[in-house]
């Protein structure tokens, strides 16, 4: 992360339980999320733009990739 972003609050689900097989979500200023791998907290991040979240949201909810 580079000085000019904003530090983040990192969050995973609570169904996740102890292990550290799940990812993290963090909100980002206008609205979008990062997403990390919670093994990996100094790996790489995907954002994604609102609508492309609630994209994504919409398809969890639908079934889509599963």
């Amino acid at each position: 992360m580079n000085p000019t972003q904003p530090r983040l609050t990192w969050r995973k689900s609570s169904y996740s339980g102890s292990g550290d097989n799940c990812v993290e979500v963090a909100a980002l200023p206008g609205g979008g999320r990062a997403v990390r791998d919670s093994k990996d907290v100094g790996g790489p991040v995907l954002t994604f733009a609102p609508d492309e979240w609630r994209a994504f949201i919409r398809g969890v909810k639908d079934g889509a990739f599963g």
